[in-house]
């Protein structure tokens, strides 16, 4: 890890057991398998993918909601991948998480108050009540939340307004790396926009690190410095987004941009379409994962899994066409 670097995954793996009966082989579900990539400070590295690739466990893993079965993740020069909870808890303050569903991830019974508040009264507690007050309040008007709203509960708030709670709750600690796991695609698309302005900001305010989840190329593209795809466990494309989003490498990222609409209806973009379905995760195939839909599969791609490699262009890319 460099001196900039605030985040390291090294060849992380997660695999779910499946049970299929008392005696039979049991299966696992291989969620992440052997992932790498790293975050400097202050930057946005985003993970995309198809649903079902692994986005959201590597989110988890990475802010130790689950442990990994190998692999390191190391933050701020602590390796913390088979740490104990408590241990894991003294980095909660410093490394904060906002879920996908503003919905779901905010209680019900609680005043929005006593929601942002609480994290200070676990992290910080030693603080006074008047302090506390004095930063939720603050805290919620830099995300867009008046103080006349302290006393309401999240049913009486927008989806946008819930999310933007969920964003105060995790900034009130002031952390250093945010992990946000579809913090948007749940929003509609106007709202994403205000979300998306509100996050940029705040980075650019209090030097944010992000580890960005989406499965949403045109929001990624908005707010990424570089950008990771993902398949069926594995990342197979590595990039600044500026070369990422002009000069696409594997063709599984090829296809995934193709799929963007173009603002300009006069552009025409030739769609590649894949074929098949995603391979099962608890079976995938031999060699590259991708071979079985990619309309440039070689023989050697049905029995060598490609490294990821370095190109001239900045890219890393696991595939043998390179």
């Amino acid at each position: 890890m460099t001196a900039k670097e605030i985040l390291e995954v090294d060849r992380l793996k997660k695999y779910f057991p499946i049970s299929r009966g008392l005696f039979a082989k049991k299966d696992y579900v291989k969620a992440v398998d052997d992932v790498s990539f790293s975050i400097k400070k202050g930057d946005t590295v985003s993970i995309v993918g198809e649903s079902g690739c692994g986005k959201s466990t590597l989110a988890r893993l990475v802010n130790g909601l689950i442990q990994a079965d190998t692999g390191k993740i190391v933050f701020k020069d602590h390796d913390l991948t088979h740490e104990s909870e408590e241990t894991w808890r003294s980095f909660r303050q410093p490394m904060q998480m906002i879920f996908q569903d503003p919905y779901a991830s905010l209680s019900p019974k609680m005043k929005i108050k006593d929601l942002v508040g609480e994290p200070l009264k676990i992290h910080r507690p030693d603080m006074s009540a008047a302090d506390r007050e004095k930063t939720v309040r603050e805290t919620l008007d830099i995300c867009g939340i008046g103080q006349h709203h302290l006393e309401k509960h999240p049913h009486q708030f927008s989806g946008g307004q819930r999310q933007r709670i969920g964003i105060a709750r995790a900034l009130v600690l002031r952390p250093e790396l945010m992990v946000l796991d579809e913090p948007v695609s749940a929003l509609d698309v106007s709202v994403q926009a205000q979300i998306l302005n509100l996050l940029k900001d705040l980075q650019e305010e209090y030097n944010l690190t992000y580890l960005f989840i989406s499965h949403d190329l045109s929001v990624v593209e908005h707010i990424s410095n570089d950008v990771a795809v993902m398949y069926l466990g594995n990342i197979v494309e590595l990039a600044p987004k500026e070369t990422l989003f002009k000069d696409p490498k594997h063709p599984y990222t090829q296809a995934l941009l193709s799929s963007v609409p173009h603002p300009d209806p006069n552009v025409r973009k030739e769609r590649i379409t894949l074929k098949g379905e995603i391979p099962n995760a608890m079976n995938p195939p031999t060699g590259c994962k991708f071979h079985t839909r990619c309309p440039f599969a070689m023989d050697i791609c049905k029995k060598a899994r490609p490294e990821m490699q370095k190109l001239d262009n900045g890219s890393q890319v696991a595939c043998h066409l390179y």
